[in-house]
């Protein structure tokens, strides 16, 4: 039986104004290839309490896979954290390594060089495992597995991976992909050391997740993940839950996959390739067990953050449905999704549901209504307001309600000086962001201040600002750019951009527009005072 989850805040529906910034973690500084939660995190958090900020948002943080790019949306587990995110220093701190041990190569400080940091950081986490187990590490691992109901399926599907040379679950021996009992007996049996090295992998991630948690509660600082609807095929949440997606009977593979229909940016639309859920198809049995699955999956994220953005939650009302054997999205149909009474039952079951939803693209009515009827905030992203509709909804003077998260840009838009300085963006939508700030003669670099200062003044209870678009970075810095296959997430933000003054120049501009926070944060991390 789930614990109800309770919080001690109201997150976006607060009556006070508040700010925050949006940085993954793999972008935080530090000499080990990638950001992790040790004192690039640090960093980070000691800025914006400076600054005044109470919100930090991620993207998602579970493992990543090279064959998808690294995206933090296409994991192999909804419920595990990803490696890379464990730090090194901590590592030695806690004696599982020796300083001796750590001698990076000499990566850079600009970018994720992600096969290499992968070999580099595994290296050293097989090093400390080793330690771990000597040490008599095995009973923290036992009590692991008695808490958290997923960890041995996880580590079981990980040396699986390893053993069939990263093949997908659904081509593994037949025995296997079906989740035959004796077979997974067996191998677990013979891939022992394997399981206790995953297993080890997310002790310590959790490990330090506790402590980084610790570390925000200190300066007052909220913490906002990200919650991707729909999961890998080639993952341990289908391959443990094959019941609950949409999948061929004998092949084991998808018969309808996830995407969007086409539209003024595409003609073919977008074909994900992610398994559908059986929403309304299954009987009684299956909507118990999607409902079952994804109240642990919620209650899981929200054991690490303290608000969740849902990506796509149009799905919830309504999803494109494209036959498998499509290779674009233009034949799916609209399905409908669990709807409003699916929100009601996650709530009885864990009580109130701190979310944002992103309801950007195409949003429909029946859309709108499950967002207004759940009394949820949505997205407002500056970035598209301006193509010279006075009526468009995210032009601040038409945002219907406070209740709302304003962003000058999200992770998969342009920067905001990237879009200024992009000869395919018009000059009309350049101009009316120029003309609608009253500022005609403003250099095109300087565009970032402008979106800036409507995203604070906006009447949106709480503004994000990505970090590149506060520095008034280039598309150089662009985290995704959406439907291509390489080269996204890798920017980093080196140490020395977390200035004091670009801290006590937000919190200026906070002050000005009433964000800034009401109880005084301690930038030393001693405490919230009143």
């Amino acid at each position: 039986m789930l614990a109800k989850h309770t919080h001690s805040h109201q997150g976006v529906k607060s009556q006070e104004r508040t700010c925050g910034i949006l940085l993954h973690l793999t972008s935080l500084p530090g000499r080990h290839g990638c950001g992790d939660l040790g004192a690039g995190a640090d960093r980070c958090l000691d800025f914006l309490a400076r600054a005044g900020q109470r919100y930090w948002q991620i993207l998602p943080i579970n493992p990543t896979s090279a064959h998808f790019d690294n995206s933090p949306y296409m994991s192999c587990s909804s419920m595990a954290g990803n490696p890379l995110l464990v730090s090194p220093e901590t590592l030695t701190t806690q004696g599982l390594l020796n300083h001796q041990d750590l001698n990076p190569p000499p990566f850079s400080d600009f970018l994720v060089e992600f096969p290499q940091v992968i070999a580099y950081r595994r290296a050293l986490l097989e090093r400390a495992c080793v330690a771990f187990l000597a040490a008599g590490g095995g009973a923290e691992l036992a009590r692991q597995s008695d808490e958290l109901d997923w960890i041995e399926d996880y580590a079981l599907f990980m040396a699986l991976k390893e053993k069939y040379q990263e093949k997908p679950w659904y081509e593994w021996p037949a025995a296997l992909a079906r989740r035959d009992a004796t077979a997974l007996a067996g191998e677990r049996k013979t891939l022992g050391p394997r399981l206790d090295y995953f297993r080890f992998e997310q002790a310590m991630f959790f490990r330090q997740w506790r402590d980084f948690r610790q570390r925000l509660a200190r300066r007052g600082i909220k913490l906002i993940g990200d919650l991707p609807i729909y999961v890998s095929q080639d993952s341990v949440d289908v391959w443990a839950n094959q019941d609950i997606f949409q999948l061929d009977r004998r092949s084991r593979r998808p018969t309808m996959v996830a995407g969007v229909p086409p539209d003024y940016f595409s003609a073919t639309g977008q074909r994900w390739g992610n398994p559908l859920y059986r929403w309304h198809q299954g009987g009684p049995e299956v909507e118990r067990a999607l409902l079952d699955w994804w109240t642990r999956r919620f209650a899981a994220a929200f054991s690490l953050v303290d608000l969740i953005r849902v990506d796509h939650f149009r799905a919830f009302a309504a999803y494109w449905a494209i036959p498998a054997r499509e290779t674009t999205a233009v034949r799916g149909t609209w399905q409908p999704g669990p709807g409003e009474p699916f929100f009601r039952q996650l709530t009885e079951r864990l009580g109130d549901l701190p979310l944002i939803i992103e309801d950007l693209g195409l949003i429909t009515p029946d859309v709108e209504r499950l967002r207004d009827g759940l009394g949820l905030p949505g997205m407002k992203v500056l970035q598209f307001a301006f193509d010279g509709d006075p009526d468009n909804v995210y032009l601040p003077h038409n945002f219907r309600s406070p209740d709302c998260v304003v962003y000058t840009g999200t992770h998969d838009n342009e920067t905001t000086v990237g879009w200024q300085l992009n000869p395919q963006v018009s000059e009309a939508a350049k101009h009316q962001l120029r003309t609608y700030v009253n500022r005609q003669g403003v250099e095109p670099g300087q565009a970032h201040e402008n979106m800036i200062h409507l995203a604070l003044a906006s009447t949106a209870r709480l503004a994000i600002l990505p970090m590149q678009d506060l520095l008034g970075f280039g598309n150089d810095c662009r985290m995704n750019t959406p439907s291509t296959q390489q080269g996204n997430w890798r920017w980093r933000c080196h140490e020395r951009y977390f200035t004091p003054e670009l801290a006590d120049s937000l919190a200026q501009r906070c002050r000005l527009f009433g964000r800034y926070p009401r109880t005084i944060i301690d930038p030393m991390g001693l405490g919230a005072k009143p």
